[in-house]
């Protein structure tokens, strides 16, 4: 306990991470890592290796190198910038139910350095540490990747505090309401487009069949924030973006869809990406930008981007909440 008998908790929120800049070299350095960490892919290491020393970091930092400086702030990687403004945020909440509060952030490739946070917390002596990673839906190649780190470091850790693993929070109410107010905020501002299409991050389709619940997870948080906005079957659709290599993805694809429905009559869109809590550059150089081009090349009129919650005091609430759940 502290001097004033309290007990010290530790919260952690724990996002996937950024390049330290958008130059090529960073970028190589993060890929790696990335791309290196067996969760996110599932092939053979040899196989694997091969292919991404041969193939993969020779030519892909080059061109992502150009989309992250695309998105780029003075401030830094929108991911790493809107995680910190959302735990200074956070901060400002010192205790709950009679526990001070030590709430810090880290990544789990590139900085902060998830080890190092755990380790932070470790040296001021926290007696719970809660991890929230800032994924909404569970996945193997995200959500586990960083428990595997979490007990990675503590297996040297001669006394262990107690653990609290926040796998998702995809059904959480405040989260679900949080994301209709959003919604409902950029109609108000906006009108309401045709169609609500809800875009998640896509996965091999092979990973479902080995039991990842993250598309069952996606099709829950969409139905959930289709009902809290009061839509009709055929005002809302669930796509999937960012396909690599050439297996089968979850489906359906956004690209195929954003370029099949101006032939279908429907040429005004609102993009929503509930899969991800802050914005990133999958979510402000991908969905943003490129997708709206192909949309209206496709015949498109309309392609409306609404941001993802961010440092909002919406967010804050949820991530409040689900400190809540575990205390």
């Amino acid at each position: 306990m502290t001097e004033t008998g309290q007990k010290k908790i530790g919260v952690l929120l724990v996002n996937l991470g950024s390049p330290a800049s958008p130059k090529t070299g960073d970028v190589r350095r993060f890929l790696r890592e990335f791309l290196g960490d067996p969760r996110v892919v599932n092939l053979p290491r040899p196989l694997w290796w091969l292919i991404l020393n041969l193939f993969v970091l020779p030519f892909r930092p080059k061109k992502s190198a150009h989309a992250y400086q695309s998105i780029w702030t003075e401030q830094g990687s929108p991911l790493i910038v809107f995680t910190e403004k959302l735990t200074a945020k956070l901060q400002g909440f010192t205790g709950i139910d009679g526990a001070d509060l030590i709430i810090d952030c880290a990544m789990r490739y590139g900085k902060p350095a998830l080890r190092e946070k755990l380790q932070n917390f470790q040296k001021q002596g926290v007696h719970e540490i809660v991890i929230l990673p800032l994924y909404p839906q569970y996945s193997s190649t995200t959500t586990a990747s960083i428990f595997d780190v979490v007990a990675e470091e503590f297996v040297s850790w001669r006394h262990m505090p107690g653990l609290h693993f926040i796998s998702d929070f995809h059904e959480h109410p405040s989260y679900i309401e949080a994301l209709a107010q959003s919604v409902r905020q950029h109609w108000q501002a906006n009108g309401q487009a045709e169609l609500l299409l809800l875009s998640f991050h896509g996965l091999p389709a092979k990973l479902t069949e080995w039991g990842d619940p993250y598309f069952y997870q996606c099709q829950t948080t969409g139905r959930l924030l289709a009902e809290q906005l009061g839509l009709k079957d055929e005002q809302w659709k669930l796509v999937f973006q960012s396909r690599f290599g050439k297996a089968e993805w979850l489906k359906p694809y956004c690209v195929e869809v954003l370029q099949e429905l101006p032939q279908q009559g429907i040429k005004n869109v609102d993009v929503i990406c509930p899969g991800f809590s802050v914005d990133c550059l999958e979510t402000l150089e991908e969905i943003a930008i490129a997708n709206q081009e192909i949309f209206l090349e496709a015949g498109g009129e309309t392609y409306r981007y609404i941001p993802c919650l961010n440092d909002s005091d919406a967010h804050v609430e949820v991530m409040l909440d689900l400190i809540k759940t575990v205390h």
